[in-house]
């Protein structure tokens, strides 16, 4: 058995863009605009969504908004989604990058979380 639990709600956003669309969403969505100083590509939103982290990545493709999905077994939570319909795209680090059936991204990925609020809040599966 393994959990996961939704972790993150991304904007990608191309990297030229990137401040203008932090600010933008910041200022929609009520929230706090920060640099994320270890993750250059990211810019938290603090408070649009609570309980999920929401940020602006900067990325070299088209716009979209992607899911994180934490996990404490990456292989498990893996073929789960692939085991769903989703089809594996790359991995970085101890990533996986899968899309699902529609097209939409999502990254599986180690617990980010803070550990009370992961077993809080994660669904256990088989």
């Amino acid at each position: 058995m393994h959990r996961s639990r939704v972790y993150a709600f991304l904007i990608d956003t191309p990297a030229e863009e990137a401040p203008q669309a932090a600010a933008f969403w910041a200022a929609a969505l009520g929230a706090t605009a920060s640099p994320l100083p270890s993750y250059e590509q990211f810019t938290s939103l603090h408070g649009a969504l609570p309980g999920v982290v929401m940020a602006v990545q900067a990325v070299d493709d088209a716009p979209r908004f992607h899911l994180d999905i934490e996990t404490d077994d990456i292989e498990a939570e893996t073929a789960r989604l692939l085991a769903l319909g989703a089809t594996e795209v790359s991995r970085w680090l101890e990533c996986r990058v899968l899309r699902a059936p529609g097209g939409h991204l999502m990254c599986v990925l180690p617990v980010e979380s803070e550990r009370e609020v992961f077993e809080a809040e994660a669904k256990t599966w088989p």
